[in-house]
Formats: structure tokens, sequence, C-alpha cells
């Protein structure tokens, strides 16, 4: 393509080729420079900015940063559907169903929702125990989440992390919740 004056390139709802020339000055002399230079390693869509390289994000290092900082890179967001696998700290529930869950995570920050319902409670007891977590929680602290059982009791819930893929469902005063019928509902947002 011939050299174009900014003012003869293409109107702003027609993305740029790539192999446009631009004239940019640097250390007081004129240079040329093609936009594909200029945006590489951006890629850019119609549809919003596309992430080309892992690892790679939003840098908010020029802000003002608290003391202790750790990263100032936003650089993951993604959300989807995970299927928790249900089970008791002791005996057995019978039957579960109706399970479902969805996730979202910002950078290191992970909310997940989840339902199921206690069809058979067989002879659990101690707590209601979850795996599957779409990442696992953080090492070096605990979470904390809510829920309700809703269908029964009407209870609040509490669930707990113990370790970085198992979490604990209890009833608001620590005893034990899973009978027949019952249906839960819970939310949680941890660091992973």
């Amino acid at each position: 393509m011939a050299d174009l004056k900014i003012s003869q390139l293409t109107g702003a709802s027609t993305p740029l080729a790539g192999t446009e020339v631009l004239p940019i000055v640097q250390s007081g002399s004129t240079v040329k420079v093609s936009v594909a230079n200029l945006t590489a390693g951006r890629t850019q869509t119609s549809n919003g900015i596309v992430q080309g390289t892992a690892a790679t994000g939003y840098d908010f290092s020029a802000n003002t940063t608290a003391a202790g900082k750790t990263s100032t890179l936003l650089n993951w967001y993604e959300e989807g559907t995970w299927t928790p696998s249900i089970s008791s700290l002791s005996g057995s529930i019978a039957s579960v169903t109706n399970i479902s869950g969805t996730y979202t995570r910002i950078g290191r920050l992970v909310s997940i929702n989840f339902l199921f319902t206690i069809a058979s409670a067989g002879t659990g007891s101690g707590a209601i125990t979850i795996t599957g977590l779409p990442y696992p929680v953080f090492a070096a602290q605990s979470a904390v989440g809510v829920g309700r059982e809703y269908f029964n009791s009407g209870y609040m819930m509490q669930l707990i992390s113990d370790t970085a893929s198992l979490l604990f469902a209890q009833r608001y005063d620590g005893a034990y919740r899973g009978s027949n019928g019952d249906q839960f509902s819970f939310s949680m947002t941890y660091s992973t």
C-alpha cells in the first residue's frame, strides 16, 4: 500500500489492515512505522480485545498502591459451570440429586454458586462435604461462604474450606443438616 497521510486512512468503523504506514517523529526525525508494528502483540477484533499471550493482561502499576502489594496485573476472567461432588464427613448420603454449579473467576478471586438436593439421607452425619471446586482455595487462607436449606427447615448454613479442595457445610450452629428432601443453595468467594 502507498504511504498515506493520517487524514487519508479509512474511517474508524473500518479496521486498519495493518499494512498502512504512518509517520512518527522519533528523536527529532520523522520515521515510517507500519500499523502492524504499532500493534504487534495485541490482537484486536470487532468484538473486543483478545489477550494474545498467557499471563499478560491489564497492568495497573502506574497507580499508587498499598504497602504489601504483590501484583498489579489483572490477567484472568472466566465464567462457567461445575458439578460439585456431595458426600458426608461420617457415614454416607444415600442419594443426591439436582446438583449444579456456576463460577466466575476474576484475577485470583473465584465466586461459586451451587445447589443440590439430598433425596435420601442415608447414614450421613458430621458435616456435608463438597469437593470438585473449579479452582482450589489458596492454601494460606481459609474461606467462608453462606447457604440455606430452603425446602424443609429454612436453616441458614455455613460453608467452610477445610483444605484447598474440600468444603464443609453445616447448620449455622455447627450441627449436621442432611435430611430426606433437604434442598440447599450456597455461595462463596475465595482466592485461588
